[in-house]
């Protein structure tokens, strides 16, 4: 039994998940829900079960010189990643160098790795 604290909503709902690992392939499809009080939190519950993801946020460095005080730029994941590819992600993230202006909204990186998440600045820098 696991317990997940759902974050689709402001409610917070706690959930009980109960694993049925018996199968052999270990796809999860039996899993039992319950503390939701709407049907997004069990589909929440099956996909932080089965394929947990995050939306990433990180700062890039600002290439050059500059006349402002701010030397990173922050950036964000358009979509979320999965978790295990989150440190390959932020070390291409931190790898960039980005130059002045920058425009909130501004890709950086599309569709990193085939995986349809794009990388994007969240404050405009002149």
């Amino acid at each position: 039994m696991r317990s997940l604290t759902c974050i689709v909503c402001p409610i917070g709902c706690l959930l009980e998940v109960e694993e049925d690992t018996s199968s052999p392939d270990k796809t999860f499809d039996n899993l039992s829900v319950t503390g939701n009080r709407c049907p997004r939190g069990v589909v929440y519950a099956r996909e932080e079960i089965r394929a947990p993801k995050r939306v990433v946020t990180a700062t890039c460095k600002i290439e050059g010189e500059t006349e402002h005080s701010v030397r990173r730029v922050p950036v964000k994941t358009a979509s979320p990643c999965p978790k295990e590819k989150i440190p390959a992600l932020l070390d291409d993230i931190y790898r960039l160098k980005i130059t002045l202006p920058v425009k909130t909204g501004d890709i950086f990186i599309a569709n990193w790795k085939g995986e349809g998440i794009d990388v994007a600045a969240t404050r405009t820098i002149t």
